[in-house]
């Protein structure tokens, strides 16, 4: 199965950018903030409030995202540029947090 990953806020509210995607087309679940979710994965970088979350914060969720994809090597992982649109960070503070990532998560250009 091939997930899809997006930029979420911890309210689940996806209501804009790559969670509305989510949620219209791959099952995302409005109200859940994080983790798997149908055929998505939400990577927290809002808050609650809807308000950016530090990047040491985010860094935590990525940890949480890129050990849920080594225990689940039979899933591939489409990653998006989380963090790089409404949250406001660039690729190069972002991508190096996935310079680990396991080989069944694809990195968007942008983080290559």
């Amino acid at each position: 199965m091939t997930v899809f990953v997006f930029g979420s806020n911890l309210a689940g509210r996806h209501g804009k950018g790559a969670a509305l995607y989510a949620l219209k087309n791959h099952g995302a679940i409005y109200g859940q903030g994080e983790g798997l979710q149908g055929r998505s994965y939400g990577i927290p970088t809002k808050d609650h409030y809807i308000r950016t979350l530090h990047l040491d914060n985010i860094r935590m969720h990525v940890e949480r995202f890129l050990e849920f994809a080594r225990n689940h090597p039979e899933l591939t992982f489409n990653l998006t540029a989380i963090g790089c649109g409404l949250a406001g960070y660039t690729p190069e503070q972002i991508a190096p947090m996935f310079a680990d990532a396991p080989g069944n998560v694809r990195k968007p250009p942008e983080f290559r």
